[in-house]
């Protein structure tokens, strides 16, 4: 480790520091034309596949970075266990995959604004029934997303409404009830970063580099990666 530091000390300590902050952009509120992002969109797929993706575009969640609010519910809506969005969706037939996240790319995630998606696999069986349980676009106001669909319309209103009616159930639970998840997701991210394997070299200075414009100093080995604090109200 000393070596380490002595090397870069010295390849390193001629760049200037000149004191700047790095550029903000918060101030840009409406980063997207609104009116055009909160529809319903068709798309006719080129492959053979139904998939029906959820987008909302929601305020920078740098500042979070301790609490980490969209992995927490990216975690439980990806989960496929009992009682799960994706377990509930299999057992009708629906669907054969789920995905919910944050992807860590500029463009998902800066001080601008943050993308959070939901993305379901749906299967031909589905296609098949969409009539069954057909539900109306207003069950999207209250959130006003953006939804892409490749496939049916009314099949895929039906599995937004079970997305939907799950984020409100979640919502509804007390601070307590969701801290106890909270509290499980963060042993497994601290189990998984005690225990992961070791990096390349290279890949892991370049993201304690991004680190460094992102977190304060305690936390640029483990802010990308561990849960600190629970606050339900964030």
């Amino acid at each position: 480790l000393d070596t380490l530091e002595k090397w870069v000390t010295e390849i390193f300590s001629e760049i200037p520091n000149n004191g700047l902050p790095k550029p903000s952009f918060g101030h840009l509120t409406q980063p997207f034309d609104t009116p055009e992002f909160h529809k319903l969109y068709r798309v006719v797929p080129i492959r053979k596949v139904h998939s029906l993706t959820i987008t909302w575009a929601l305020p920078p969640q740098e500042q979070y970075y301790r609490v980490k609010p969209l992995h927490y519910i990216s975690w439980l809506v990806g989960h496929e266990g009992k009682g799960s969005v994706l377990s509930f969706l299999r057992k009708k037939f629906w669907a054969l995959a789920l995905y919910g996240g944050n992807g860590e790319t500029g463009f998902e995630q800066n001080s601008t604004y943050s993308i959070f998606s939901i993305s379901v696999t749906l299967t031909d069986e589905g296609y098949k029934h969409f009539y069954e349980v057909w539900c109306p676009a207003a069950c999207f106001s209250c959130c006003f997303p953006n939804v892409w669909i490749n496939g049916s319309v009314p099949f895929c209103l039906q599995v937004a409404h079970v997305v939907f009616q799950y984020l409100k159930m979640l919502q509804k639970r007390g601070p307590d009830q969701r801290q106890v998840i909270w509290e499980e997701i963060q042993k497994i991210e601290a189990n998984e970063f005690h225990y992961q394997e070791q990096t390349d070299p290279v890949d892991y200075v370049e993201n304690l580099c991004e680190n460094m414009q992102l977190f304060q100093k305690e936390d640029f080995l483990t802010g990308d990666q561990l849960l600190f604090e629970y606050k339900p109200e964030v």
